[in-house]
């Protein structure tokens, strides 16, 4: 065979990999409101710089008629690319193949390169499209999953993993996801579950639809699982480039800076009125973070889930930074279940790849009731302050109203290792407030007054004059300036730039046992 022929092979063999299941099978993805797996590849990377690997592939299954049909890349298409000239690798699971399933194949394909992400110390970007496993290989195609889940575990923390979840996703299939760092939905186009509908209906007689059991709203705002809600797969694909910009490429790097226009040493007057006079008035804490930001910029995780706490990424002078924020004006900032939850999980992820943290706290408490106590609070909250106390990442918080009880200890506190601890003169830091310690501490008394409420709004009020404000703890040097609100910018850029080249570590171990 001359050279020119072989290279007409090559070409042949080539083009039928680029074709997938055909345009037929294409077409339908379009009329259901989906790329194929090569135009989301395509839209995702700085254009042309796409290296695609093992395209050749096909699987190695003669049961079932398998045999007689074989596609080039055998359903995935993986490779490495640039995203804002940055080094990614990237798999897309092409539903126009055998339903994007995963098989022996297809697996080793996504294997080698996550194992070249961590050589190189690049993110890795999953795009989820696939039925699951391919039925006709049984345990091979098993063992594949189980193959990208222990590389999903051993390189959590070394590089960022992040799943897009562009159709559906279901049975073992959600357990790579569910270990990345960051989860994003389409919305009616994307869904996950363990089990799905006929199943369910099945076993435990429910009737449910497949979006109302793993959609992306369910994600979002009930389960959890999912970090972001898109609404076609171009916002979701747009929003992995957003969310690769204010972190590292891996555990060893500091994440990339931009240009900043926007005057460090900016006073915002505004913020001097925006506690409100009564403690027990909602504000909302955005306004706060958006205020103090460069160019307003907050870029917000998780936005649907536990809104009681706000997490997120925004930049000081050019630098990334991650926020943690009480939210007043949701269940008056109390910490719960979920919200712990959510609060760790990003300061965790924060702390493994060298991303500052700041966090803004105005929290009365941990919510009561039996539906939180039956369900774990004590161990749930404990994750919160495991995950602020193990973090060796530069820390500063300000606390601008509320910080009672063991909720201020947890809120990057002075005494679990935050850096540069700040107050505005509104901080009430006490173990409780006035109301309820008045209660406590003065019982006897009030129980014996002839005009108790008198007496006690007059105990209120000493005890608000006395303990309820910033003053004690600045005195014991547990905040370490009282600052006026309007120069909470300048104060945070001036910390965080002394911070620089902070270091820190945890005593020698495996790893901690943090009470899941």
């Amino acid at each position: 065979m001359k050279l020119e022929e072989k290279i007409a092979e090559l070409k042949k063999r080539d083009q039928m990999a680029q074709e997938g299941g055909g345009a037929q099978r294409r077409e339908r993805q379009h009329k259901e409101g989906k790329m194929s797996a090569r135009e989301r590849i395509e839209f995702l990377l700085d254009e042309g710089t796409f290296e695609e690997t093992d395209k050749l592939v096909t699987h190695r299954c003669n049961d079932f008629g398998m045999a007689e049909q074989k596609y080039y890349g055998d359903g995935f298409i993986t490779g490495y690319g640039r995203v804002e000239g940055r080094l990614v690798f990237v798999f897309a699971q092409d539903f126009t193949v055998f339903g994007g399933s995963l098989s022996e194949a297809n697996a080793g394909k996504i294997v080698k390169i996550m194992d070249l992400a961590a050589k190189m110390g690049a993110p890795v970007i999953g795009l989820n499209d696939s039925g699951g496993a391919r039925i006709q290989e049984g345990v091979m195609s098993l063992a594949g999953y189980a193959d990208i889940f222990l590389r999903n575990t051993l390189y959590s923390g070394v590089v960022p993993q992040i799943s897009a979840i562009m159709g559906p996703c279901a049975g073992g299939a959600v357990y790579s996801p569910a270990i990345t760092d960051f989860i994003l939905m389409v919305d009616q186009t994307s869904y996950m579950f363990i089990t799905g509908p006929d199943v369910i209906k099945l076993v435990t007689h429910e009737e449910v639809t497949k979006d109302q059991l793993g959609g992306a709203h369910t994600h979002n705002e009930t389960s959890g699982v999912a970090h972001f809600m898109c609404r076609d797969d171009a916002e979701c694909l747009s929003m992995v480039r957003e969310l690769l910009s204010f972190i590292p490429s891996n555990n060893l790097e500091d994440p990339p800076r931009k240009p900043c226009t926007d005057p460090i040493d900016r006073l915002d007057e505004k913020l001097d009125t925006l506690i409100p006079d009564q403690s027990n008035m909602p504000y909302d804490m955005k306004d706060v973070i958006h205020t103090v930001v460069d160019d307003g910029y907050f870029f917000e995780i998780h936005e649907h889930y536990a809104k009681n706490i706000v997490v997120g990424f925004a930049r000081f002078n050019g630098k990334p930074v991650g926020i943690v924020a009480n939210q007043p004006a949701m269940l008056a900032g109390t910490l719960d279940i979920n919200a712990s939850v959510k609060g760790a999980r990003f300061v965790r992820f924060c702390d493994c790849f060298n991303i500052p943290l700041v966090t803004f706290e105005d929290v009365p408490g941990f919510l009561p009731g039996t539906q939180q106590e039956y369900g774990g609070i004590i161990k749930h909250g404990a994750k919160l302050l495991y995950a602020f106390a193990e973090a060796t990442v530069p820390k500063v918080t300000v606390i601008t109203r509320k910080a009672y009880g063991g909720a201020y200890c947890v809120m990057a506190s002075k005494h679990i290792r935050t850096d540069v601890n700040y107050a505005w003169p509104s901080a009430e830091i006490a173990v409780m407030g006035p109301e309820g310690a008045v209660d406590i501490v003065y019982k006897r008394e009030l129980d014996g007054a002839e005009n108790r409420e008198a007496v006690r709004q007059q105990k209120i009020e000493e005890f608000r004059e006395r303990l309820a404000n910033p003053y004690v703890a600045a005195d014991r040097g547990f905040v370490d300036a009282v600052i006026q609100p309007r120069e909470t910018r300048k104060k945070l850029i001036q910390a965080l730039a002394m911070l620089e080249t902070k270091r820190d570590k945890n005593p020698p171990k495996k790893h901690g046992n943090i009470p899941l």
